[in-house]
């Protein structure tokens, strides 16, 4: 892994960690990231950082159905529900794939350098 990836990926992990939506998985995967990208673990950190961020990010199509289910209601509230539905087929017409929350837009860019990782 070149310092140039190494260095974005840090940025996303700490980003992604400190994101309203980062589900506490995800926080453990991208600290335990954090601690031993250097170590003879990095390899196996990093094999589970990927599994965890491919769980974890969430397709448009189910933010729109999760939204727009009751528990989105209950979740979000039953007037913000109808805002993120509507956010979300807004994002999805202009060709999202994923969520767009912090957690989720930290995700997809590290997943797009997963090759590199």
């Amino acid at each position: 892994m070149t310092e140039s990836t190494k260095k974005f990926v840090t940025e996303k992990l700490n980003e992604m960690i400190n994101a309203f939506s980062c589900c506490a998985e995800a926080k453990t995967a991208a600290q335990n990231w954090l601690d031993g990208v250097g170590t003879e673990r990095e390899a196996e950190l990093t094999k589970a950082l990927i599994a965890e961020l491919e769980e974890d990010i969430m397709p448009i199509d189910t933010l729109i159905a999760f939204a727009e289910s009751d528990a989105g209601a209950k979740v979000f509230g039953e007037e913000h529900a109808k805002e993120v539905a509507a956010h979300a087929k807004e994002i999805k017409a202009a060709g999202a794939v994923y969520c767009d929350c912090p957690a989720c837009a930290a995700a997809e860019a590290i997943l797009a350098k997963k090759d590199e990782l």
